[in-house]
């Protein structure tokens, strides 16, 4: 049996921490952003960690 192939789009969009949770940036955030507030920009620029069944989903696909 062949090895499983990493998904290419999801390895561009994501990355694996050292204990194994998935990071991802958020998104809204590339253009119109004079309009947002200070608070929510600077919200914005911090990673967030993708938890639940959506984040074991996505590492499995990272997991090639």
């Amino acid at each position: 049996m062949g090895k499983q192939k990493t998904k290419k789009g999801v390895a561009k969009r994501v990355k694996l921490t050292k204990s194994g949770k998935v990071k991802r940036h958020q998104a809204f955030t590339s253009h119109l952003m004079a309009r947002r507030d200070r608070k929510r920009k600077r919200n914005l620029r911090q990673a967030r960690i993708l938890v639940g069944k959506h984040g074991k989903n996505m590492a499995a696909c990272l997991h090639g």
